[in-house]
């Protein structure tokens, strides 16, 4: 039982993380279409883009660990 909850769990967490992910995306389209304009801002956005998914992809990649 300890494993589907913490299997449940992971599908939890990837779709908040998804979420995130896809907002982030979003962030860095958006500046990107704005440019010049905030420029500055790039490698902030870039990289909160960045860090959200390599946690997607880590949380997908433990769920797959976790029903192989």
């Amino acid at each position: 039982m300890s494993d589907a909850i913490d299997v449940d769990a992971l599908k939890a967490e990837i779709k908040k993380l998804n979420a995130k992910a896809t907002q982030a995306k979003m962030d860095l389209h958006d500046l990107s279409e704005e440019l010049p304009t905030n420029w500055e801002r790039i490698p902030d956005v870039a990289k909160q883009a960045h860090e959200a998914h390599a946690a997607l992809i880590a949380a997908r990649a433990r769920l797959a660990a976790a029903t192989a």
